[in-house]
This record gives structure tokens, C-alpha cells and sequence, in this order.
């Protein structure tokens, strides 16, 4: 196989594996802050131990995340060491400040997990705040390279040489917010609907008491309020990202489309397979003028066609189907969201058993959505490594014999998540809800007695 390839191959699985973790810990810690600030509210328990729990399974999954993250930047080091050549002149900046971001992270995290108890409302709320913040600061500032190598900015490639370096206007390219944005915002959805496919699935359990259920439906209600604000502001954002790839990046959004011909009133494809001898989409269904709409707010948005570029430089045409995968799950995680929560309270009914089953899927489905939307991001960008600036050829190491390291880190990889799958089953299975519940209550039971006594 060809070395371009196998090292494109070996960075994005890794990438692959570091970004389920890496989301999950966006979105859990940002789930916390809710359980926490509703507790404070509340004062209903089932609050304080949902936050308990989950902060337990978020320091697992960032066990995870910070070695595989360690990794991943090793990899791009090791794989594509004519890209660090011009990333160490230009956009450096990010990654320095990120180890500020982390530190924060775990500072408070520290502060939370051992003294959450002996801090006062405020400075618990304040606390968990920090972690959230944190680690959202982390994947913003991890997010602004990936920005940046769409729409570079700040430097000036003269006879392959990096002069003329403004670091701010690299860290401030065109794309930087909206792609940042559409992280976080996906990350925060991600974390909600893992959190309603837990609930989902416990409520399935049979011989839960009263409490367990309340517990449990509490935990499925935040989520599915959140999920549901969280992907419709993701789908938001997708407008703006589609006006983003139509000012800059316009043949990735061509080849999403599937568009050949430049052209007005263009047509929106939804399903389909490009077809680029007959350069049309086989069994699509075309939404008239939207593609145009989307791109500028205005049907007569002239919308660029792939033909206006060589073939050798189109990207694959294969991120038509990424990008409806990527679509049609937003879609269905905003009607599971908002149906469950019509169902149960306008309609005011239980949710039937085959509506938490689909429940179920929903995490997993935002997983798949997000690893998709990577895929889509970065395969969209190719042939280019720092798009118009650089080929991923260029870019790419020289060396031999990388297909035995692949396969080693893709066994590693496949253990790792079964080790972590395992670790998570076994310490909650150790630590039932049930316990905590248990222990809450009679915590509640001896103050007042305390206090009858007094």
C-alpha cells in the first residue's frame, strides 16, 4: 500500500479512537454542571449522585483521553513531518496555551472529586464550572489547527520557505469559530444523549424500586432537554459551516453535493451515490434551490461546480454519503429528543418500552455522528494537508514499513476501548445507584434526627 495512504490510515484511526474520548469529555463534565446547579437548586439528592457518578465516569474515560491525545500528537509528528515543519513557525500558539487549559482541568477536577462535600454551594457549582470550562478550552484550542489547515492564514510560503508569520491572524483564520463552535456543540449533544442511552437502558431493567425509577427518569429528562437544545443548535451551526465551505473551502462542498456543473438555483442532494463518469448522483432525491439557499440565504447563491477544478485535485467523492449520514442523524436525534419529551410530559404518559430501546441507540448514534463529521472534515480537505498550501504528499513521511505499526495500534486501540468498557461495567456494577440511594437517604434520616434531638 502506498506510504501517503497507510499514514493517513494510521493517524485517522488513531483519531478515531482519541475522539470518542475526547468528546465524552467535553460533554460529560458540561452534563455535571447541570446535575450539579439543579441540585443546588433542588436540593433533591437524585441531583448530587448523578453528578457523583458521572464525574466517577468521566475521570475514567479522561484516563483514556490524555494518553491517546499524547499519541495522536506524537503520530502527527511521526507521519507528517513536513506539516510540523510549517505548524512549529505558524500555529504553535494553540497547543502551548491547551496545557493552561488541561491544568485548569485538572486542578478543579481534583478540588471537586475529594472536597466537594466540604465546600460550600457556591464554590462546588464554581468548581465543576472550571473542569467543564477547561476541557471545553482544550478542544476549542485543539480544534483552531484543524480550522486553520482549511483556511490557512498568518504565514507566507515562499519558495518553501514560512516567512511573513502573524500568529493571531493564524489563530484567528476565517473557519476558526464556526468549526470551534460545531465541536463544542456536537461534544455537548454527544455527552447528553450517552447520558439518555444510560438511562434509556436502565429504566429497561425490570425490578428497579419507585426511587431507582425517579432517579433514573431524572437523568433521562436532562438529558434529552439538553440533547435536544444541543442538536438543534448543531444543526444551526450546519448552515453556517455549509456558508463557511461555500466562501472558502468551495470544492469540499461541491464534492458534498455532489455538484459537477457551477450553476444558480443549485439543487440540494439528500441520499444517492455520485456518479463521476456520468458526473450526476444515482438514486439521490434532489431538493430544488436549497443547495443555494444553504450556501447563501438566497436561491440564486451561484454555487461553484467540481468541474471548475483539475480532477486530481476533487476531493472524494465518497463524503456525499458522509455528509447525509452525518445529516440524517441530527435529524433523527432532534425527533427522539423531542418526541420522548412531548410523550412524557405533554402527553403525559410513560414511555413505552420500545421507545427506550431506540433510546438506547442514541448515544451510539451521536458517537458514529461525530466520528463521521471527522471523517467528512478532514477526507473533504484532501489532497491537501494545509489546503492550497500544501498536499498531503508533501506533507507525509518517507519511511517504509508502516503497515506493521498499523496493525499494532489497531490492536492496541481495539483493547484499550474493550479494557475501558470493562473498567466502567465493573466499577458501577461494584457501586450500584441502589447503594447511594441508600446512603443519601439515611445521611437525610440522621440529620434530622440530629436535629429533632437538638
Amino acid at each position: 500500500m502506498d506510504t501517503v495512504v497507510l499514514a493517513r490510515a494510521l493517524f485517522g484511526s488513531s483519531m478515531a479512537f482519541h475522539i470518542i474520548f475526547a468528546t465524552l469529555g467535553v460533554g460529560v463534565p458540561f452534563m455535571v454542571v447541570f446535575a450539579e446547579v439543579l441540585y443546588q437548586i433542588t436540593k433533591n439528592n437524585h441531583y448530587a449522585i448523578l453528578a457523583k457518578r458521572w464525574t466517577k465516569g468521566f475521570a475514567i474515560i479522561l484516563g483514556v483521553a490524555i494518553p491517546s491525545g499524547t499519541l495522536v500528537g506524537v503520530m502527527l509528528s511521526l507521519l507528517f513531518p513536513g506539516f510540523m515543519e510549517i505548524v512549529g513557525q505558524v500555529i504553535a500558539l494553540p497547543f502551548q496555551v491547551e496545557i493552561w487549559a488541561f491544568l485548569l482541568e485538572a486542578l478543579f477536577m481534583s478540588i471537586y472529586v475529594y472536597a466537594a462535600d466540604r465546600l460550600s454551594p457556591t464554590m462546588r457549582i464554581i468548581s465543576v464550572f472550571f473542569v467543564a470550562l477547561g476541557a471545553s478550552a482544550s478542544a476549542v484550542l485543539i480544534t483552531d489547527a484543524h480550522a486553520w489547515m482549511n483556511t490557512p492564514r498568518g504565514f507566507d510560503l515562499v519558495d518553501d520557505q514560512v516567512v511573513n508569520v502573524d500568529p493571531i491572524a493564524a489563530i484567528l483564520s476565517p473557519s476558526f469559530f464556526t468549526t470551534s463552535s460545531h465541536v463544542l456543540l456536537s461534544a455537548y449533544m454527544t455527552g447528553s444523549f450517552v447520558i439518555v442511552s444510560l438511562a434509556a437502558y436502565k429504566l429497561l431493567k425490570r425490578g428497579k424500586t419507585k426511587e431507582e425509577r425517579d432517579y433514573h427518569y431524572r437523568s433521562l429528562k436532562l438529558g434529552l432537554m439538553l440533547g435536544g437544545i444541543f442538536s438543534l443548535l448543531t444543526a444551526v451551526n450546519g448552515h453556517a459551516t455549509a456558508q463557511m465551505l461555500h466562501a472558502y473551502n468551495p470544492e469540499k462542498l461541491a464534492a458534498a453535493e455532489g455538484l459537477f456543473e457551477t450553476t444558480s438555483h443549485a439543487p440540494l442532494a439528500v441520499f444517492g451515490i455520485v456518479d463521476p463518469v456520468a458526473q450526476e448522483i444515482r438514486g439521490g432525491i434532489e431538493i430544488p434551490w436549497a443547495l443555494s439557499f444553504l450556501a447563501g440565504n438566497s436561491f440564486d447563491t451561484v454555487v461553484r461546480g467540481l468541474n471548475e477544478w483539475p480532477e486530481e485535485l476533487w476531493p472524494p467523492l465518497y463524503i456525499h454519503t458522509l455528509f447525509n449520514l452525518m445529516v440524517v442523524i441530527g435529524m433523527v436525534l432532534i425527533g427522539l429528543s423531542f418526541g420522548a419529551l412531548a410523550w412524557r410530559y405533554i402527553l403525559r404518559k410513560e414511555l413505552p418500552r420500545w421507545f427506550l430501546r431506540i433510546l438506547v441507540c442514541s448515544g451510539a448514534l451521536s458517537l458514529i455522528g461525530i466520528e463521521t463529521g471527522w471523517i467528512f472534515s478532514c477526507s473533504g480537505r484532501q489532497p491537501w494537508t494545509i489546503y492550497r498550501m500544501q498536499l498531503t504528499s508533501e506533507a507525509a513521511t518517507k519511511t517504509n514499513n508502516l503497515g506493521f505499526l498499523f496493525v499494532l495500534f489497531i490492536t492496541i486501540y481495539a483493547v484499550l476501548l474493550v479494557l475501558t468498557a470493562f473498567v466502567l461495567r465493573l466499577y458501577f456494577k461494584r457501586h450500584p445507584v441502589a447503594k447511594d440511594l441508600t446512603t443519601t437517604r439515611m445521611d437525610i434520616l440522621e440529620q434530622d434526627g440530629v436535629e429533632t434531638n437538638g
